[in-house]
């Protein structure tokens, strides 16, 4: 299966609470629900999109409890966000959580070496293993590598604190934009981005050469 991870980002890199003012209040957060006001039927569109493609789920514990909490009783048939996540296999990731608690089945808890356990995933058939939210799972996902696929929905505006998506002291990566990469109507950008390289980044330097400003990659 093809791990990927789908998620709201400001200009900043914030992902911290998009949807709601109590959404994530940790470290003091006050700023939650800032993609609201920008969401549109283009933005939804883009997200029934996502969800599409989705064969099972993986999520931190904290995700799947507010996911868990609200998309339960979106009972429309015709939305594909709520079908996928109300039916699909969910695995969430935690070492505290009893299979009892996790209650919004399909679910497996995972309790092992979270690299050992994601590769195994990724090992099944099927279409994508989608994450959604998840901050610190991303976190851990991309320092491992493990992450085929990003979608992004960043919209405009500056959050001004909160967890970014790459924060300081984030792996350093490199990613080829696919050509899915689109501005919406009222200025939101979907961004599909594939790792080329995560560890390193290339560097290069301008140089003039006849007269001419020349880029000068791996100097």
């Amino acid at each position: 299966m093809l791990l990927s991870v789908n998620i709201f980002v400001s200009l900043d890199g914030v992902v911290q609470g998009p949807g709601h003012p109590d959404e994530d209040r940790s470290g003091g957060f006050d700023r939650g629900g800032w993609l609201v006001p920008h969401a549109s039927g283009h933005t939804d569109e883009v997200v029934r999109g996502w969800f599409r493609e989705a064969g099972a789920f993986l999520f931190g514990r904290t995700s799947y409890g507010l996911l868990g909490a609200y998309w339960p009783r979106v009972t429309a048939p015709d939305d594909p966000i709520a079908a996928s996540l109300n039916t699909l296999p969910k695995h969430v990731v935690s070492r505290t959580l009893t299979d009892e608690q996790a209650g919004w089945g399909p679910a497996t808890v995972l309790r092992g070496d979270l690299v050992d356990e994601v590769r195994r995933l990724k090992e099944l058939p099927g279409a994508e293993l989608q994450v959604h939210g998840s901050w610190q799972l991303v976190q851990a996902l991309h320092r491992a590598g493990l992450v085929d696929r990003y979608r992004l929905l960043q919209f405009p505006v500056v959050v001004g604190a909160g967890k970014r998506l790459f924060p300081d002291g984030a792996t350093p990566a490199a990613f080829t934009v696919e050509e899915t990469t689109r501005v919406l109507p009222g200025g939101v950008v979907a961004l599909t981005l594939t790792p080329a390289s995560v560890g390193t980044v290339a560097a290069g330097e301008y140089a003039v050469d006849q007269g001419r400003s020349t880029p000068v990659i791996g100097r």
